[in-house]
Order: C-alpha cells, then structure tokens, then sequence
C-alpha cells in the first residue's frame, strides 16, 4: 500500500477535497487556479446532483458543487480518462449551475452569477502543445479577440504534462500540479511540502492516519481506478488492432465489446467511441 492516498480516485479526491474540515484545502487550490481578481474568502458544498428537468433529460453527477459567499457556482471534476466529447460534457454540466439560477416571478431580470467549470485531467487532450497544460477559457468575439462574456469560464489542467520534480517547485501552484501528478507516489515526507496549506495536505492523504473503514473504501476506490484504466487501455489496443483489420466500423464494435466486458458503464463507452447509447445496446444484444 501507498504512504499517501491518490488525488484521482474518487474516494481520495472527495476525502482531501470534498469534506467540510478540509474545504481550507479546497479554497487555496481554487485560488492558485483563478488568480487575484477571482479570489474565494469562503465556500459552500451543494447538492451534486443534479435532475433534468424531464424524465428523458439526462442528469449530471458533479465530485464537487459549491458556492461562494457572492453566490457564484464552482464545479469542480476529475476526469480520469480521455472522452470524445469530454469538453461538450464540460459546457452541458455548466448549464445546470446557469439554469437553477433563475428566480421566480417576473422581477427576474436574467442577472447571472458567475459559474466556473474546473477539470483536473489524467490525460492530455492537446498532444500538439506539450508545454501548455493550464487552459482558462471564455466567450470570446471572433474578430476582435475580445472577452465576450465573462460569466462563464472552463478551466482545464492537463496533469500528464507536469514535468517538475520536488527540487524544482517553486510555487503553491507548483505544488498542487506536483500532488495531483505525484502525491501517492512519495515514501516520505518531503521538505518541499511542509509549509502552510501543503502540511495539512499531507497529514490529510497519509493512509496511516485511517481507520480501517476508510482504508477499505479507500483500496475499493484504488482498485476501481486502476480497473478503469486497464479497461481503457485493453478496449483501445484491441478495437484499434480490429480497425485496421477490419475498418473503423467494425473497430468501434470492438472497442465496445471489450468495455463491456472489462465494466466500462454504457455511458462512458459511448463518450470514447462516438456512438449513441442505442447502437451500443444494439451492439451489447449481438445486433
């Protein structure tokens, strides 16, 4: 077993980050993201699911939902593996923190408050840039390259691209890219990760400091995550092997057949090959 537990898997991202004792750690990793102007004094956990407003409309999960004491929303995701519409999932989960906002009655005069949609990645989705990995994105007029809506902003870390090593931290902003890529990696208690809000990170994420429970649903939430990442990784190789052979057609099939058989749920399979939910259900019965 690891010293410290892994930021990316669900139990250990919503321990560190997710309980209201350690909502502290939550605050300084947002305002390293967002900068002065932005900057958070307090923060609310909020019902993280969310319904559509029908029974066809799909729902949405969020790891975290909060609010700040202007009542601006932060959704905040770790997305563990690659999807093909991961930033279209990005835009559609932001709707639900623009939509609960409107006020009943007809003095609602659609004033907004700002929503940020936080993804911390374990993957890369711009392979052509290997030296980018912040991204802040907004609504930008075309020709003139200027802000167009200031309300709405999408930020996304590509973790793999971190390339620093503890010597060569040199900020808090460092130092969280470091824990997220690095943390469950490291046998001792480095120096480098003593001061301020980084000590009680790591008093937080020592699996010593657990009791058996949380030890257990910590290695289930482990195993889940490395199962995941096997399961990709499999599907991927093999339908990539079949396309070639056979076509992309018939490559997809493949990639859908063995998520299913490695336990990749419809939705996600869906996300990383293209394909609507009913071919995968088609392609599940034999059809």
């Amino acid at each position: 077993m690891d010293r410290y537990i892994n930021l990316f898997t669900d139990y250990g991202f919503k321990k560190v980050f997710g309980e209201e004792p350690n909502k502290d750690l939550l605050i300084a990793f947002l305002n390293e993201l967002l900068g002065k102007r932005d900057r958070v004094r307090d923060l609310t956990y909020l019902n993280s699911e969310h319904l559509g407003r029908t029974a066809r409309e799909r729902s949405a999960v969020f790891d975290l939902y909060c609010t700040n004491e202007q009542g601006e929303k932060f959704i905040v995701e770790i997305q563990r593996v690659n999807q093909k519409f991961f930033k279209d999932r990005s835009v559609y989960y932001s709707t639900f923190a623009v939509q609960e906002q409107a006020a009943k009655g007809r003095d609602w005069k659609y004033e907004l408050k700002s929503v940020y949609t936080i993804g911390i990645l374990d993957f890369c989705f711009d392979d052509a840039n290997q030296e980018k990995l912040h991204h802040r994105v907004k609504l930008m007029e075309e020709e003139t390259k200027q802000v167009f809506y200031d309300k709405l902003t999408f930020i996304y870390l590509e973790i793999p691209k971190f390339k620093k090593d503890l010597s060569e931290l040199t900020s808090d902003y460092d130092r969280w890219l470091f824990a997220f890529k690095n943390l469950h990696r490291l046998k001792d208690h480095p120096k480098e990760l003593e001061a301020g809000i980084f000590k009680r990170l790591i008093e937080i994420a020592e699996l010593a400091t657990f009791d058996e429970a949380e030890q257990q649903d910590y290695r289930e939430s482990l195993k889940a995550y490395w199962d995941l990442k096997s399961a990709l990784s499999t599907s991927y190789e093999e339908g990539k092997a079949a396309g070639k052979e056979e076509g992309k057609a018939e490559g997809k099939k493949e990639i859908v057949r063995n998520g299913l058989k490695q336990g990749l749920d419809i939705q996600l399979i869906a996300a990383l090959t293209g394909l609507s939910e009913d071919e995968i259900e088609q392609i599940k019965d034999g059809r």
